[in-house]
């Protein structure tokens, strides 16, 4: 698995957020941050990534069968070091810029590779634990091909989609988690693969 040649020569880099993120804002408290290209270069933190993080698949029950998860997946918990330097400085960032708002730090971050366009992720919310009751947030930082990150509007309604990869920050806040839900669908298109970085609060998931 590679990342484009345009990414691998530049060396990776964390730019600035304080004036060049974007708020989108949706509806009943929710909205969105967008940062595209935040981490110059991510091409040589995406190799590193795919080669040392342990990934491994899971199996979820799914009515009367049990089925795969479409994705590879690796969570990394409080306290315990991230794989590679870059995460450790893009948490730090985020807690920078987004701490006073959400009034407490970004603590776990949990990967998801994408290998190709077969691996999706089905519509939910980040609702175990407070992101159920609570307003939050999900720092996502997108590496590799970008894939379509969409959400809709729990109960029908309002959509937005968003190509997201190579370095693009893209975070959800307010009420999102509780009033909107975000997929990554499927396609059959060519895409190479990607890989998601969830930044999340402590008892968010």
């Amino acid at each position: 698995m590679q990342e484009s040649l345009l990414d691998v020569a530049v060396s990776p880099a964390l730019g600035a957020l304080s004036s060049s993120v974007r708020r989108v804002p949706l509806t009943r408290g929710a909205w969105v941050d967008l940062r595209p290209g935040w981490l110059a270069g991510s091409g040589t933190v995406f190799g590193a990534l795919v080669e040392t993080v342990p990934w491994r698949a899971e199996k979820r029950h799914m009515y009367d069968r049990v089925v795969d998860v479409p994705r590879l997946l690796c969570f990394y918990g409080e306290d315990v070091p991230l794989p590679h330097p870059l995460l450790t400085a893009a948490l730090g960032a985020l807690n920078a810029h987004y701490g006073a708002e959400l009034g407490e730090p970004f603590r776990t971050a949990g990967l998801c590779l994408y290998r190709d366009g077969r691996d999706s992720v089905a519509w939910h919310g980040d609702t175990i634990g407070r992101g159920s009751r609570e307003d939050t947030m999900v720092a996502i930082l997108s590496l590799g091909a970008p894939r379509a990150l969409t959400l809709r509007s729990r109960g029908g309604g309002d959509r937005v989609r968003y190509e997201v990869g190579h370095g693009d920050l893209l975070v959800m806040g307010g009420s999102c988690q509780r009033t909107w839900e975000h997929a990554v669908p499927k396609t059959a298109q060519a895409v190479g693969p990607r890989i998601s970085v969830q930044f999340r609060p402590r008892g968010v998931r």
